[in-house]
C-alpha cells in the first residue's frame, strides 16, 4: 500500500469466534465481495496503532464477516484485535459510479450556496433510508442539506467542495 494513501474502513472487528483466532466482524462496506481475493489489509487498533495483516480466510456469517489473519491462532491472540477497524488504501477502495460518493469523500467537504455564501463543513452524512441528508455544520449551527442532485448541483470530493442550490426555506430555522 502506498504510504501517502488514506486508510478506509471496511470492516470493525466486534470479538472473537472459536478458539482458533477467528474474529467476527461488523461490515463497514456495501461491498462484502471486496474480500474475494483481498489478502493484504491494515489493522488499526483502539489505541490508534495500525499494523500490517494477511487475511488467510474469510465467510459471511448472518449480516457480518468472519475474518482469519495469519499469525492470529488463540483466542486470546483475537482478542487482541477487538474493535480493530479493518482498512485498505483509499486507491484501493471499490469504484463507486459518476455520481456516487463514499461518505468519507464528503466528510470535511465545505458547503457553498450558488450564491457565493458559505454554509460550513460536512460534519456527517445520515442515511434515512431515502436521500441521504448532509450534516453541514458551521455560522453557528448545523444545516440539514439533502444529498439530491437538485440540490447539491456541484459536487467536488478531490477539491473539498459542494455547491448547493437550496430550495426555499431549506436553510431557515
Amino acid at each position: 500500500m502506498a504510504g501517502s494513501d488514506e486508510l478506509v474502513a471496511i470492516a470493525r472487528i466486534a470479538r472473537p469466534r472459536g478458539l482458533k483466532g477467528e474474529v467476527i466482524a461488523d461490515l463497514s462496506t456495501d461491498f462484502p465481495e471486496r474480500f474475494d481475493g483481498l489478502e493484504d489489509v491494515t489493522l488499526v487498533l483502539e489505541t490508534g496503532e495500525t499494523r500490517a495483516a494477511k487475511i488467510e480466510d474469510h465467510w459471511p456469517q448472518n449480516e457480518r464477516i468472519v475474518l482469519k489473519f495469519a499469525g492470529v491462532d488463540s483466542a486470546n491472540d483475537a482478542e487482541q484485535l477487538r474493535n480493530a477497524e479493518v482498512c485498505v488504501a483509499e486507491s484501493e477502495a471499490v469504484e463507486l459510479e459518476a455520481d456516487d460518493f463514499y461518505d468519507w469523500q464528503l466528510a470535511g467537504c465545505r458547503v457553498e450556496t450558488i450564491h457565493g455564501e458559505t454554509l460550513g463543513e460536512v460534519t456527517e452524512v445520515m442515511r434515512t433510508g431515502g436521500c441521504e441528508i448532509l450534516v453541514v455544520t458551521g455560522n453557528g449551527r448545523d444545516y440539514l442539506i439533502p444529498f439530491a442532485a437538485s440540490i447539491c448541483v456541484e459536487v467536488l470530493p478531490e477539491s473539498r467542495y459542494i455547491r448547493v442550490d437550496p430550495p426555499e426555506g431549506l436553510l431557515e430555522f
